[in-house]
C-alpha cells in the first residue's frame, strides 16, 4: 500500500477495479456507431421523452 492510497483509506475510500471494453479491438468504433443509432432513433421515436428530461433537471436546480 502506497502513502496516497493509505492516506485514501483512511479518508473513507477504498479502491474499485473494473472491466472496460477495450477501445483498441477490431470493431469497437463501428459497434459504437451502431448503438449510438440506436439511441438516437429510439430517442427520436419516443415523444415524451424531452419533457420527462426537462423536468428531471428541474430537479437539480440551478447549474453552477
Amino acid at each position: 500500500m502506497t502513502d496516497r492510497s493509505g492516506t485514501r483509506r483512511a479518508s473513507g475510500l477504498r479502491l474499485v477495479q473494473r472491466w472496460v471494453p477495450d477501445s483498441r479491438a477490431p470493431g469497437f468504433a463501428e459497434e459504437c456507431r451502431r448503438q449510438t443509432a440506436r439511441a438516437a432513433a429510439s430517442d427520436r421515436a419516443d415523444a415524451d421523452l424531452g419533457g420527462f428530461l426537462d423536468a428531471a433537471l428541474e430537479d437539480f436546480g440551478p447549474w453552477k
